[in-house]
């Protein structure tokens, strides 16, 4: 059966289903996304992040279901597939007794790719002048800026990532998270796994959250915080006490009605010197949806 995807759209699935044995890993997981885009699927361990990369690129087969990226069905044509996708897992399996651009070289010679792309994916990750290095000296952040490079060796239009934030210090982090922003502005899809959800709130135009293999939202990061999280409002007061004047700072529900009347009341009485809003976090707004924490 031939299913149309959007000219814009580069990841389509429907209603996918997969079970290990008599645990549903997925269940009925439907989700697009666009060229170009940046699509977080957040979720805590074990709710089937993994899994749904594994479906999408063609790893493991739906038990019902359909999906299609970049154009192709991800049953039926596996090997159109995977000259389309490229794929970073969290295991690290880089040769370490090479360095980084021998490893390079030896996916170049395995899968008979161009040797002059090893240049541009180095440069792409800020990794050119580490290349000659030894992969065992290198830190958790640089391991998986190689990783990405030898992801995007053959130029993938997709790219999966699972957990890449997963271990890194905050400056490799903050690198890692360039080097995908950068991918994308040139026109990259990527789909990435994660339970961090300030990594999802920095990098992601829209994220799904994930439960028991059930998408249980999706939405921009934005619109699920002014829907779901709690719009809180810190206050300060200057108050009257033992002659002498003080501030000080009350926290407010913004959707609550007493709340309401409260600053109503201190507003006319001239006792507020400063508003400050406070948005709900991300990882806030997922336990809301959710009902459960993230680790």
């Amino acid at each position: 059966m031939e299913h149309q995807t959007g000219p814009e759209l580069m990841i389509e699935a429907h209603q996918l289903r997969r079970t290990f044995g008599q645990r549903q890993a997925v269940a009925d997981l439907s989700l697009s996304v666009r060229r170009g885009e940046i699509f977080g699927l957040l979720g805590p361990n074990g709710a089937g992040k993994t899994t749904t990369i594994r479906l999408l690129s063609g790893q493991i087969i739906p038990d019902s279901g359909w999906a299609r990226v970049a154009g192709c069905d991800v049953v039926h044509e596996p090997l159109r597939l995977k000259q389309q996708i490229g794929i970073v897992f969290e295991e690290q399996n880089l040769y370490e007794r090479l360095t980084a651009r021998m490893n390079l070289r030896f996916t170049c010679w395995l899968y008979g790719l161009p040797e002059k792309r090893i240049d541009e994916v180095l440069t792409l990750v800020d990794l050119r002048d580490r290349a000659r290095e030894p992969v065992g000296k290198f830190s958790q952040g640089l391991k998986q800026r190689l990783l990405i490079a030898r992801a995007l060796l053959h130029k993938p239009a997709v790219l999966f990532l699972d957990e890449p934030g997963r271990g890194l210090d905050p400056i490799s982090a903050h690198t890692v998270r360039q080097v995908i922003r950068r991918l994308s502005e040139e026109g990259t899809t990527i789909l990435l796994t994660t339970h961090l959800m300030e990594e999802a709130d920095q990098l992601c135009q829209r994220v799904a959250f994930i439960v028991n293999g059930r998408l249980v939202a999706n939405d921009t990061p934005r619109h699920l915080k002014l829907q779901h999280g709690k719009r809180l409002l810190q206050v300060t007061l200057e108050e009257q006490q033992d002659h002498a004047r003080r501030l000080c700072d009350i926290t407010l529900k913004l959707d609550d009605v007493s709340d309401q009347q409260r600053l109503a009341r201190w507003l006319s009485e001239g006792k507020v010197r400063a508003l400050h809003t406070q948005e709900a976090s991300l990882e806030e707004v997922f336990f809301h949806v959710a009902g459960v924490p993230l680790s």
